[in-house]
């Protein structure tokens, strides 16, 4: 996976598509507003990356993650239709902040807990059932080059969804998913990026002369 100081450069400020001011989405995220300028510019260098139309599409996501346009990875796409709040399959600049605030430290768990619910329910139908179950650990093993037989994947399946299965019905709903995270907090280990509360540590320069404090936005 590709650095995320490689996506940064100077660059002029412009409008983007679908364009929404730094106070609104500092307002509404737990990004201040010199974040989300040194993210307009990481998020300008994404979408011009494959078509400079400042909108992120999927190629452009994939080559972000992978350094690969056309690689299949169920994991990538399903990040992307979940940071796709619009589902016109480009990703806009506020989604993007938005999406990225949920991984913030200083995000709240609970939005935490639920993205990653999302993001196991592939089908969209607010339970994780057993063969959503199955193709994502599948996916997060392919992810990190393991290979395992598939009787250790059934395995690992059955003594996942028995155990979170409170309900007995064979599938995983929102509030038995917070009950397993509750008992794993290493589930979600992934929704939290420390680098996101260090972007301008990182790249000082980015840091904006502006008239408003992040102390005066309006919550």
């Amino acid at each position: 996976m590709r650095s995320i100081a490689s996506f940064f450069c100077l660059s002029k400020t412009k409008h983007l598509p679908g364009f929404e001011t730094h106070a609104l989405l500092a307002s509404e995220t737990a990004f201040n507003m010199n974040e989300i300028e040194a993210l307009r510019i990481m998020f300008e260098q994404l979408s011009s990356s494959i078509t400079d139309d400042g909108l992120i599409h999927k190629e452009e996501f994939l080559l972000a993650l992978f350094n690969c346009s056309s690689k299949k990875n169920l994991l990538a796409e399903r990040l992307f239709e979940l940071f796709d709040r619009k589902c016109n399959g480009v990703i806009e600049f506020g989604e993007f902040v938005r999406s990225l605030s949920i991984f913030h430290p200083d995000a709240p768990e609970a939005d935490k807990i639920a993205f990653a619910f999302r993001l196991y329910d592939l089908r969209q139908t607010g339970y994780i059932e057993r063969e959503e179950l199955k193709e994502m650990v599948l996916a997060t093993l392919s992810e990190s080059e393991l290979s395992l037989s598939d009787d250790v994947v059934e395995s690992i399946v059955d003594k996942t969804l028995q155990e979170a299965d409170l309900k007995g019905d064979g599938k995983i709903d929102l509030e038995e998913w917070q009950e397993l995270v509750a008992k794993y907090p290493s589930l979600i280990k992934n929704m939290t990026l420390p680098y996101l509360r260090e972007l301008t540590l990182a790249f000082p320069g980015f840091v904006m002369e502006t008239a408003v404090t992040d102390s005066e936005l309006v919550c």
